[in-house]
Formats: C-alpha cells, structure tokens, sequence
C-alpha cells in the first residue's frame, strides 16, 4: 500500500500513515506521481482534476484536510470509483476565532497601528478611531459549524443582535442563543454593522457579495470573509471600499490564492486586515485534522466503510 501526501500535513498524521503504509510525502517532488502510483491521498489545498484521476489507476480514496471541496473535480473522482472524504468541524473553533479576530482587528485598527508603529510613522490617534462592537447588529451568512460558533462568540461575549441566514437549515435551528432569522439578503444587509460569511463556493454562491449587495449594507459596516475567496467580487469590493463605501474588510481568503501578489487593489487599502488562508492554522486544530486525514485513509485501505464522504 502506498499513501501519497500531496501537501505539508501536520508530522502527526504522516507518522500514522507510515504506520500503516508505505508514504511519499511532500516536499519530495515524487507527489507528483501519485495518479500513477498512490493507493491513497492525502490532500490539503492542491487541485486535483480531472486529467489527474483519469489517470488514477489504484487510487481508492482521496481525504482532503478542511471542508471545502471545490479543489476537487468531485464528479471525475465518482466517475472513477474513487472515494472523496474531508474532514468536517476539525477546524471549526479556529476559524470561528480567526473570524473574531479579523473582525476586532478591522474595528479597531489593530493592524494599521502595528504596521505604523513599525514604520516609525508619526500617528495623530484621532485619525484613526475605531469601532466599539459591543451591542451591533451581526449578519451571519451561513450558520453551519463554524457560523453557529462565531454567532455565539458575538451574541454572549458583545451582547449582539444576530441576524442568521441559512436557507438549507431547518426551521427549529440555534434554540440556544437568541437570534433573528431572516429570510434573504436583501433583508439582511441593510441592518448589519457587520458582516461574517461562512458558507461553501458553489455555482450558486459565487459572488454572492457583488456590487449590488455592497452598496446595500451601511457605509460604515464591516465585511469578513473566512470561507472561500469566490464568494465576494473583489473588483466590487475594492470599487466601493476605494470610494469610501465600508469601515473596512478582514479577508482570510482570496478567489486566486497563491497568495494574491503585493499589486492586488485590495492589499492597497489600509483598512484592510488579510491573511493567507490561515483560518484553521492552529496547533491543535492541524494535530486534529491530519490525525483524523490520516486515519479515515488507514480505515478505508483496511477494508473499513468510509467516513464524512462527499456524494
């Protein structure tokens, strides 16, 4: 059996697989060969397409670090038998945090300050006021995991009013916390101060925050954005927020990561707050995912039934 980790996996999760397996793990260039060569694999962010697995010949599965599967050609992998499994909630607390976070750095101009201070620039304080969160209106778009998580943060730690919108969510969702619900986001995006999206990119979401929805919320609301780059027209974004539109953006994510250059129109923007899809990047949450990446590999090359599966 051969196991090939196609990205930096915690060594947690590459020593159980060693276990079990034989292992070719990243960085040693011989990843690419895995179509040809691997039994399983274990994925983080790389794409997996189409060519790749029409050319997977003992491939039984493929386990992917973190929730979305939008890297992954899904339809390629059934057509081919091939398992697709991920890893759902592992990380649900640390991007829930990193969401918090963005949120408090972009209201209180956290990191402009840091970056001032260490360019020696002189700062005229009243120049730069922040925002006070306690008691705003929070929109919460996508109330899964994560969403819920965040929502809670927000409600009993700022005793903020929660606007929740999730069509697929059954009616009886979130008895534990007060919330309103809201039907769409025409109804949503007037009335927050702040917006947080936690929702997958899909056909259907894609640049669900454009033009359009920007100019809808208020002038000095804040958008976070810790799922998928896609969700949000950046070119919108950058329009609006260039023309004094928003308090500002806190940005986990990109819809062309590599990451985005230094000439990206956003990264131009002081009251932005970016970093580079490091939502989940926390000790515990890495020791978790790619223990239970590895393992869910070890189970189905075992004989064992698959777990959390995409289709």
């Amino acid at each position: 059996m051969k196991i090939y980790i196609i990205d930096a996996f915690h060594p947690s999760g590459v020593e159980l697989a060693k276990s079990f397996a034989q292992v070719v793990a990243w960085p040693d260039p011989k990843v690419s060969e895995w179509p040809e060569e691997a039994d399983a694999v274990m994925v983080r962010m790389t794409p997996i397409n189409k060519e790749q697995l029409n050319r997977a010949k003992n491939v039984k599965i493929i386990c992917k670090q973190g929730v979305g599967l939008d890297t992954i050609d899904l339809s390629a992998a059934k057509e081919r038998g091939i398992i697709v499994s991920r890893t759902p909630g592992v990380n649900s607390e640390a991007v829930a945090e990193m969401a918090l976070a963005l949120s408090l750095a972009v209201s209180r101009r956290t990191s402009r300050f840091d970056r001032l201070l260490h360019e020696g620039v002189p700062i005229v304080r009243p120049e730069h006021l922040g925002l006070e969160m306690f008691g705003k209106t929070v929109g919460v778009v996508g109330m899964g995991n994560i969403g819920t998580r965040l929502a809670k943060k927000w409600r009993f730690a700022f005793d903020a009013q929660i606007l929740a919108f999730d069509p697929y969510a059954p009616a009886n969702a979130w008895p534990d916390f007060e919330h309103e619900r809201v039907a769409n986001l025409k109804e949503l995006l007037p009335r927050v101060d702040l917006l947080s999206l936690h929702l997958p990119l899909t056909p259907q979401s894609y640049h669900l925050i454009g033009l359009q929805e920007l100019k809808m919320m208020k002038a000095q609301s804040i958008l976070i954005n810790v799922s998928r780059g896609g969700l949000i027209d950046e070119e919108a974004l950058y329009q609006v927020m260039s023309e004094g539109h928003l308090f500002g953006a806190g940005l986990d994510v990109f819809e062309h990561e590599e990451p985005p250059n230094k000439g990206h129109p956003l990264l131009s923007l002081d009251n932005v707050v970016v970093s580079p899809h490091a939502a989940g990047g926390t000790v515990e949450t890495q020791i978790r995912s790619s223990m239970l990446v590895a393992q869910q590999v070890i189970d189905v090359l075992s004989g064992k039934p698959p777990a959390n599966v995409a289709f």
